[in-house]
Order: structure tokens, then C-alpha cells, then sequence
């Protein structure tokens, strides 16, 4: 009966911190993104601005999206599927890597599970998932949002969200 179970997404790398400068520049330019995006979040309620990004398969465009809130919670857009629904709004539903970047101290802040699903979703095989601290004092002193030791999460939509569900139809 494991026949079952060999369609499940299994991780293909494990998680790990590692520094942003030691990051690919082409993730450097995806974090800066959700960092830039992240800014416009619409958040009068919580406060909690947070910012994503995720580039295109097809021809590395980056699509970037910030969550939006709503009075009445529910209807509230995680910035996440922001990102993912205006790319799919211009016709692209295939992502080579995702950046999602927020603050609270101490912590990375990883996608929650509504968004962990939808992201599922556009990735046929695991994508790489970067998550970094977007410190706001820096932006209100107009520095880069990151610097060289800052931290950053390297882990995958198949890190987060292991034997997830997914239809397996062509």
C-alpha cells in the first residue's frame, strides 16, 4: 500500500539560515521586492505589514503583493496570495522561488497555512521559499532594507507544507 503515499511532496533540501549577503543576487533582488511592496500594506487593524514576492518560471518576471486587511478579518488578502493572484491575473502560474519578509523580533515570519496551501498550488515540484526580518527603522531612515549579516530562512513550499494535498490531475 505504499503506492499510496509516493505522490506526496517530500522536501528536497533541508531548512537552513544563512546570511543575505551570502545570497544569490538574483534573491537579493526578490527579498528587496517583498521589502518594497511591503510598505503599501493596508493594515489598520493589526499594524502587521508583510510583504511577498515570487518569480515567474517563464521568464523571471517578479510579481510582488502585500497583505491587505478588511474590517471584517475573513476577507482579508495575506500579501502572499496577493502576489500569486496578480500573477496569475497576467496569465503566469508557474514560480521558481518565492520571499516573504515581515518583523517581529526574534522570529521569522513564514507563511500561515491558507497561504502555505495556495502557494502549493503553482508549485508542481519544491520551490525555494526566502524569509527575512524587514527591520522598519530602517526604511523610516531611508537605508537598505537589508544588510550583509542580516539572517535569512532558506527552506521550500515542500519544507512547509510536507505531504500536502494537491490533485494530481493533468
Amino acid at each position: 500500500m505504499s503506492h499510496l503515499t509516493e505522490n506526496f511532496s517530500r522536501p528536497e533540501k533541508k531548512e537552513e539560515v544563512v546570511t543575505f549577503g551570502s545570497l544569490d543576487t538574483t534573491v537579493q533582488q526578490l527579498l528587496r521586492a517583498a521589502s518594497e511592496v511591503r510598505q503599501r500594506a493596508y493594515v489598520p487593524y493589526s499594524g502587521f505589514k508583510v510583504g511577498a514576492a515570487f518569480r515567474a518560471k517563464a521568464n523571471d518576471q517578479i510579481f510582488a503583493g502585500c497583505n491587505v486587511e478588511n474590517a471584517a478579518f475573513t476577507p482579508s488578502s495575506c500579501a502572499e496570495r496577493t502576489a500569486l493572484a496578480k500573477a496569475v491575473s497576467e496569465g503566469t502560474t508557474e514560480f521558481s522561488v518565492g520571499a516573504v519578509v515581515a518583523f517581529e523580533p526574534d522570529v521569522f515570519t513564514t507563511p500561515c497555512g491558507v497561504c502555505r496551501q495556495f502557494i502549493r498550488e503553482f508549485a508542481t515540484d519544491d520551490i525555494p521559499i526566502y524569509v527575512a526580518q524587514d527591520i522598519d527603522a530602517r526604511f523610516a531612515a531611508k537605508e537598505e532594507p537589508f544588510r550583509s549579516e542580516d539572517p535569512v530562512l532558506c527552506t521550500s513550499i515542500f519544507n512547509l507544507l510536507p505531504s500536502s494535498f494537491r490533485t494530481y490531475r493533468k
